[in-house]
């Protein structure tokens, strides 16, 4: 017994007629009647009389179409579940992006997902890229916004923007917000730095251009969240290289600058695992994220 044939039985049973049946499965009259005759037999019941040139069904043969049709209902929820249009998918949806991004760049755009999809469960996750590409490949999260390079061959990505990095040192006075001055590399040497953790992506980034102009940096402390070295940066105990968007705006105790010559950036990029059969909902959100970012 299979799915097909309680579908060709219902027909049969609804339409009271395996004509009229068989024209609603677009199967021949006598494809439908081998179907049904194959059902009974595995059922070891009547299912239809005859009465004259009518087709009456029996008492079985209700009791069984309660059960077909809950499990016909349930199977077509399961494939809408599964392959169902994106605005049909209810299960939860797992975000997962730094704070940085999260503060300073999806606002509008996760309103206005909100809005497109208001039926769906989401939720978003505050992490780390190497955080965000673990939990990818663990299938907490459906998609990620991280920081590029990453090198898991069965993470996909979809490039985003470049964000600037720039150095910030303390100040003794407040400094208006907005204001980018330079510095020359031959002045980053000397200096203490606080830096993101040597596990972490964007330490991979800084560590690189240090590693290309030839400065082997004074590392006095590392700290994982970005409005804690700002503090200390703010509180003199050293010079950090921070994204840009984190230093938009307000006023502080730290002189933001860029490094005459050179062009330091992070490379931010969509996330989703490698898969045969990526969730439509997956493909998009990534869409409407993208748009909503270039």
């Amino acid at each position: 017994m299979d799915v097909h044939q309680l579908e060709v039985f219902l027909s049969v049973l609804d339409t009271g007629s395996v004509t009229r049946g068989a024209e609603r499965v677009h199967l021949s009259p006598a494809a439908v009647s081998l179907q049904l005759q194959g059902l009974a037999e595995h059922l070891q019941t009547e299912l239809f009389v005859r009465s004259g040139r009518k087709l009456a069904p029996t008492s079985m043969a209700y009791r069984l179409a309660e059960h077909a049709r809950t499990v016909i209902d349930q199977m077509r929820r399961i494939e809408s579940d599964f392959h169902g249009a994106a605005q049909e998918d209810t299960r939860p949806f797992h975000f997962a992006t730094g704070v940085t991004t999260l503060v300073y760049r999806l606002g509008r755009p996760l309103r206005m997902l909100r809005k497109q999809y208001p039926q769906t469960e989401l939720h978003v996750t505050v992490a780390n890229t190497e955080e965000i590409v673990a939990g990818l490949l663990d299938r907490h999260f459906d998609l990620g916004l991280i920081s590029l390079p990453v090198s898991e061959p069965t993470i996909t990505t979809i490039p985003l923007f470049d964000e600037d990095l720039l150095v910030v040192r303390p100040s003794q006075t407040k400094v208006r917000g907005g204001q980018i001055g330079s510095i020359r590399v031959s002045d980053l040497a000397r200096v203490p730095w606080l830096l993101y953790p040597k596990q972490s992506n964007m330490r991979t980034i800084i560590d690189a251009f240090f590693a290309q102009v030839g400065i082997e940096p004074n590392v006095a402390m590392e700290a994982a969240d970005t409005e804690a070295i700002k503090r200390l940066v703010e509180s003199g105990f050293g010079y950090s290289i921070l994204p840009a968007f984190s230093l938009k705006g307000q006023s502080r105790f730290f002189h933001t600058m860029r490094i005459a010559g050179h062009k330091l950036v992070r490379n931010q990029a969509l996330a989703m695992v490698n898969a045969a059969y990526p969730r439509a909902l997956t493909l998009t959100i990534a869409d409407h994220i993208r748009r909503s970012l270039q």
